[in-house]
């Protein structure tokens, strides 16, 4: 997902794709350590995604605290 279509939905929607995301993680270093995963590429994905979440919550923190 792309941080400009993170930046287009309300903060619980970030807030929901953060959480969904961290669970998607778990889900695959749950398979990696059980011999499942077959893409392991997708656990940098996945990880990537959290960050670009995170940072665009931080960017509102930081515009509500400005205002």
């Amino acid at each position: 997902m792309k941080a400009k279509e993170l930046r287009n939905l309300s903060t619980e929607e970030l807030l929901a794709k953060l959480d969904e995301f961290k669970s998607e993680l778990f889900s695959l270093r749950f398979q990696l350590a059980t011999g499942q995963l077959q893409n392991t590429a997708i656990i940098k994905t996945v990880k990537r995604d959290i960050a670009k979440v995170k940072t665009v919550l931080a960017e509102r923190k930081l515009n509500e605290a400005r205002a």
